[in-house]
């Protein structure tokens, strides 16, 4: 995985959080219920995305061991949003790892009157899988 301040930023900026709020309080981290089985708590790994430590986060288990519950962004004070940036983080892997999945131009095969898959699926796995 590529490091630097590259990814970073397009970390920020796929998850539209803004680490450098975070004071490590640790509220988000006691509030996660995966915490005990992440290799990283949730205000730790806010703490890493703005020191720019984002390979060893992406090797880490709490990528995929995160619920995406969004208790601890229920319960930060200072608005920081730590499950949108492990969900930042496991998209630039997801994309890395595996490419596009789906092209603009394939969708309309996956969109007609005889598919029962719902529009808005097809949208969000374009948007999740296409960079």
């Amino acid at each position: 995985m590529k490091e630097g301040k590259g990814l970073q930023g397009e970390i920020k900026r796929i998850s539209g959080t803004d680490s450098s709020k975070c004071m490590r309080c640790g509220k988000c981290s006691a509030t996660c219920i995966s915490a005990a089985d992440m290799e990283v708590s949730p205000h730790l790994f806010v703490k890493n995305v703005e020191e720019g430590n984002i390979g060893w986060l992406a090797e880490s288990n709490t990528l995929w061991k995160c619920l995406s519950c969004f208790a601890c962004v229920e319960r930060c004070p200072r608005g920081v949003e730590p499950a949108n940036l492990v969900e930042a983080v496991r998209l630039s892997v997801i994309r890395q790892q595996h490419g596009n999945y789906i092209a603009a131009e394939d969708i309309p095969e996956y969109v007609s009157e005889d598919t029962e898959v719902p529009q808005q699926l097809i949208m969000s796995v374009f948007r999740k899988y296409a960079k």
